[in-house]
């Protein structure tokens, strides 16, 4: 088993346990952007990201610097569930958790999270028709865009949605080509 299918194994029941507890208390809208915004810090302070990974950094101290950094920021809820991640030694997982989280609240929600990449800043009626056509592609409620500005793309886009990718890129068309005229000149005659 991977590394990383071995973590999304022991993220699974935090994050479960996170969204039953934020539905009993009716906070499930609050904790997920509470969970985001935790996440966006975390890509940001890439020193924040090693002391909670670091294990010779005492528990206590741990504790604090979430209780300082969140205590006005965030639900009490996720508050106490850093405070449980840091007790039981899984802070570590943090992004998995959360990834996990928000993975499985899209899907009790039906929202599907589209990764766009692009060379160019979609407008607001560009990413409000992509929106639309893929709520009617994945016959989803919400559909939330994660865009990514990629310089290096040629013309055209890249979605992806969960496993599949739809690649309208001129990269991509020239590889399918390729892959084409390379099939065919195999082929005897």
């Amino acid at each position: 088993m991977s590394s990383q299918g071995f973590m999304s194994k022991v993220a699974m029941p935090y994050a479960e346990a996170l969204i039953e507890s934020a539905n009993d208390a009716s906070v499930l809208d609050q904790v997920n952007q509470d969970l985001s915004t935790i996440s966006d810090i975390l890509k940001e302070s890439k020193e924040l990201k090693i002391f909670f990974d670091n294990p010779l950094i005492a528990i206590e101290v741990k504790k604090n610097v979430v209780n300082e950094l969140f205590a006005n920021q965030v639900h009490i809820l996720v508050i106490r569930f850093l405070l449980v991640l840091i007790d039981r030694r899984r802070i570590t997982l943090l992004d998995n958790i959360i990834n996990k989280y928000l993975e499985l609240v899209y899907q009790l929600q039906s929202i599907v999270v589209a990764e766009i990449l692009t060379p160019i800043i979609l407008t607001d009626a560009q990413q409000s028709a992509l929106i639309n056509k893929i709520r009617d592609v994945t016959n989803s409620k919400i559909v939330k865009l994660v865009i990514t500005i990629k310089p290096t793309l040629i013309a055209g886009f890249i979605i992806k949605i969960g496993s599949k990718t739809i690649d309208t890129s001129l990269h991509g068309r020239l590889k399918d080509i390729s892959a084409y005229l390379n099939s065919t000149s195999n082929v005897s005659i």
